[in-house]
């Protein structure tokens, strides 16, 4: 179950086309159902703010992740995940991960200096200070994905067509890729939404069972909502579904029947 939490806040990541427009706004709230198996393991939520960080008007954006149920008597999962962008250009200035996954912990607070292409990492856990060199235009696990959804251009982009993006992640940069398979309508508990099909290719191993083993939809409209993600693990099968949602900036087509 490690990584859960994870896997529904970083869900996307891709470089897009230069068009965009303004997908979100403060107020702007998902929850996500997760199923582990036959078990209802988890819930994991998303939210944007606004404050000032540096002096400069930044989204707060928060995931938020915590096991449920009988599962959570077995594996407890609680993380906490943050990042702060700026309003303007989206770039990530300050990501924050807590996690405990099953007693593994981590406590790190990253502040990116973008003018110097430098990241300084604070360990808490170990109380320890580094400064890692970045790529221009990076991002971080929970910036990645309101980037895409500011950026990405629907009405250009075909399918099996390949997208890649630089994220810095603990104290790495990666190459992330992934492949967009098409649209298709997806069944939600609000009703059946235009979706946007994508798969992003994973490190297999101890986690995913292989590389092609994460399915991802979002909706196929202005708000580039998350509806959908399928996870085939190394132990298990993942599924997570919206649950909830308010403030979205514009309306959501659901079709009818």
């Amino acid at each position: 179950m490690k990584k859960i939490t994870a896997i529904i806040i970083s869900l996307i990541a891709l470089n897009v086309s230069a068009q965009s427009h303004q997908a979100f706004d403060a107020g702007e709230w998902f929850r996500f159902r997760i199923h582990y198996g036959m078990f209802n393991a988890s819930f994991a939520t998303l939210e944007v703010k606004e404050t000032t960080l540096r002096n400069k008007p930044v989204y707060h954006v928060v995931g938020q992740g915590k096991s449920t149920g009988l599962l959570h008597l077995f594996f407890k999962v609680d993380d906490n995940y943050e990042t702060f962008m700026d309003k303007k250009s989206g770039a990530p200035l300050r990501f924050i991960r807590q996690i405990d996954e099953g007693g593994h912990t981590r406590d790190l607070l990253v502040d990116f200096d973008h003018d110097s292409n430098t990241a300084h990492v604070f360990n808490r856990k170990h109380n320890t200070r580094d400064t890692y060199a970045i790529p221009e235009n990076v991002q971080d696990m929970l910036s990645s994905f309101y980037y895409l959804r500011n950026n990405l251009d629907v009405s250009a982009i075909e399918k099996g067509e390949m997208f890649s993006i630089k994220m810095f992640i603990d104290d790495e940069n990666h190459d992330f890729k992934l492949k967009f398979l098409g649209r298709e309508v997806v069944k939600t508990k609000m009703g059946n939404i235009a979706a946007l099909k994508f798969r992003p290719y994973v490190l297999a191993g101890r986690v995913f069972e292989k590389k092609e083993s994460l399915t991802i939809w979002v909706s196929d409209d202005k708000n580039r909502m998350p509806l959908k993600i399928k996870a085939d693990l190394a132990v298990g099968s993942l599924n997570a579904d919206i649950d909830a949602f308010k403030g979205l900036k514009y309306p959501l087509n659901i079709i009818m029947n």
